[in-house]
């Protein structure tokens, strides 16, 4: 199987798990109308799938980085599809948070293996890391409009029809293993990170990381919401203010691989951040159907950054690359996560608007983190673990940590 089918199947199988991290945000509005949940309430929801997630998601990675289990992609698929479509049909919070968590840890489990995995198929490129990233993005994206068009059918009592995108990811996942399983038993190369370990720069980048999801988890959770009071109470409002959050992050997505072949990720990064500080601002302040273009370039420079962040946190620790897709991917999403019931509260005791307006100080700490970030070099070319192999399948050298790499010093922004 060429390389670019093994990506597009990984970027859609992406897009299937990733509609249940979307999902749990796009059922906010339905679960406050329904069920009469306070902000607290379904923010601690939103909390329940993201930090049960970032707790599990770490420990995966360092599972993974003892032994490659390529069954973690169809299984955390499935599990992250039965969650969301149990969580409507339990007639308590209690059950539903807990399905929810459910599905928090089948997304834990598929990310940072299909992070191993999608660096091996796309053999080191920025570019095929965006594209895989975009599948995820797309699938955030596809969320609203299939949440909105199954509860506007008959509300959350069928929300297990939202497991078909499970079913339809598991399949996905099942020729590229096989394909992978097939190269690495002819003894073909794969690329991968290779060198010491920066762990210093893994920890800033890992913090720059945190702030980012703070601004993102914020807006996904209180962003519907937020534009049906902007827009007089019209849920539809609420429903296209996430899809552009969503869809953005897909252009932003391939743009930042793209960006990164020419220019480097560390710039490309420090950049994106730095626009982003204005665009998050005009979301909060902007009045009307304004709000809209401001939503879409805060999204786009929030995921130009999001698959450089992935393969330079795999970079600067290039001998655990798992446990730095669980923290990149999980951990530092989740610890962003905590600020949701924060804002909750004090949308409660305020507005909205006051309480999303210290989003803005977000990306501005992402992008001074990014100005002591020095670009790692390039990974090289060798025989990396495989989605069926375990530590044998590594270079002697990268076992041995004995290879060294000389990161570049940071440019300027």
């Amino acid at each position: 199987m060429r390389r670019n089918m093994k990506i597009t199947l990984l970027s859609v199988g992406h897009a299937c798990v990733d509609v249940y991290q979307g999902a749990v945000a796009s059922l906010v509005p339905f679960f406050v109308a329904e069920r009469d949940y306070s902000y607290a309430a379904v923010s601690g929801m939103v909390l329940a799938a993201s930090l049960l997630s970032s707790v599990v998601q770490p420990v995966f990675g360092v599972l993974t980085d003892r032994r490659a289990m390529p069954w973690l992609l169809p299984v955390g698929t499935l599990l992250g599809g039965v969650g969301i479509a149990l969580s409507g049909v339990s007639g308590s919070y209690g059950p539903t948070l807990l399905f929810v968590a459910v599905s928090g840890i089948g997304v834990a489990a598929y990310h940072p293996e299909s992070a191993r995995v999608a660096r091996i198929a796309g053999r080191g490129s920025h570019r095929a890391m965006g594209w895989f990233s975009t599948g995820g993005n797309l699938g955030f994206a596809t969320a609203p409009l299939l949440v909105g068009t199954v509860m506007a059918a008959g509300g959350l009592r069928l929300t297990p029809l939202l497991v078909l995108p499970a079913l339809a990811g598991t399949a996905l996942c099942v020729p590229v293993l096989r394909a992978l399983g097939r190269r690495q038993a002819a003894g073909t190369a794969a690329t991968g990170p290779g060198g010491s370990d920066d762990r210093a720069s893994f920890v800033r980048l890992s913090l720059a990381v945190v702030c980012r999801s703070t601004v993102f988890v914020g807006l996904s959770t209180f962003l519907s919401l937020y534009a049906q009071q902007r827009m007089g109470g019209s849920s539809t409002a609420g429903t296209a203010a996430l899809f552009v959050l969503y869809l953005g992050g897909a252009v932003g997505s391939v743009l930042g691989g793209s960006l990164a072949e020419r220019w480097g990720r560390v710039t490309v990064c420090r950049w994106s951040y730095l626009t982003t500080v204005g665009a998050v601002a005009g979301v909060v302040a902007a009045p009307g159907p304004a709000l809209y273009p401001f939503v879409a370039l805060t999204s786009i420079g929030l995921y130009v950054p999001f698959s450089l962040q992935v393969t330079l946190g795999q970079d600067y620790l290039p001998s655990q690359v798992g446990t730095a897709g669980g923290i990149t991917l999980g951990l530092s999403v989740g610890i962003g996560g905590l600020v949701s019931p924060v804002i909750g509260r004090l949308a409660d005791a305020t507005s909205l608007r006051t309480a999303l307006a210290p989003l803005v100080l977000m990306p501005v700490l992402s992008w001074l983190l990014f100005r002591t970030l020095p670009e790692p070099a390039a990974p090289q070319l060798g025989a990396v673990p495989s989605p069926h192999a375990g530590d044998e399948a590594l270079t002697p050298a990268v076992r041995s940590g004995r290879t060294r790499t000389r990161p570049r010093r940071p440019g300027g922004s």
